[in-house]
């Protein structure tokens, strides 16, 4: 048997009894059965989740799904749609790509949507499948540089150090 069923998240790390009938998986602690699953036929490596085994950290991807994660890309811009559909076939079970795909989208709360959108288009320029490690090193490293912050005032002197007459004294010239 080569199919994946779910136990609640408490019996991890136990050592369970399991019976299988035609119909039927059932999982059992000390001869106490734990939940039981519909038997998978087909193709291996099939699985069979119940939400209430996840522990709570986990059940929050429940709400998740491929789909979304690129909805929510498609706000940043392609290139950052590109990477979240790179995320997403990553691995063989989707599920299992959504905590980068959420890391990636937060990016944009640190750095601002239109830096993850440009650290997403060059990490492309690198490589046909951009990793989040090299997306936050390129934003990290300053590699899509920021524009001034529009509080910050323009500076008076091309060399930053020339000195008004306050600095002197007074206002009156020598």
């Amino acid at each position: 048997m080569k199919q994946n069923y779910s136990t609640p998240f408490e019996y991890i790390g136990r050592q369970v009894d399991v019976r299988i009938t035609k119909n039927t998986i059932e999982v059992f602690d000390s001869g106490n059965r734990i939940c039981s699953h519909p038997r998978i036929y087909g193709p291996n490596h099939q699985y069979s989740t119940v939400e209430d085994h996840m522990p709570p950290n986990h059940r929050k991807d429940v709400a998740w799904n491929g789909d979304r994660f690129r909805q929510w890309a498609a706000k940043f811009g392609e290139n950052t749609q590109a990477v979240i559909n790179v995320f997403l076939s990553n691995f063989k079970i989707e599920q299992q790509s959504y905590k980068s795909c959420r890391a990636l989208l937060n990016l944009a709360d640190k750095y601002s949507a239109q830096h993850l959108e440009a650290a997403c288009e060059k990490a492309f320029t690198y490589t046909s499948r951009p990793s989040l490690k090299s997306i936050q090193t390129i934003l990290k490293s300053g590699q899509v540089k920021r524009s001034p912050s529009p509080t910050q005032a323009p500076r008076s002197s091309e060399y930053g150090f020339a000195r008004g007459s306050q600095y002197y004294g007074g206002d009156e010239l020598c």
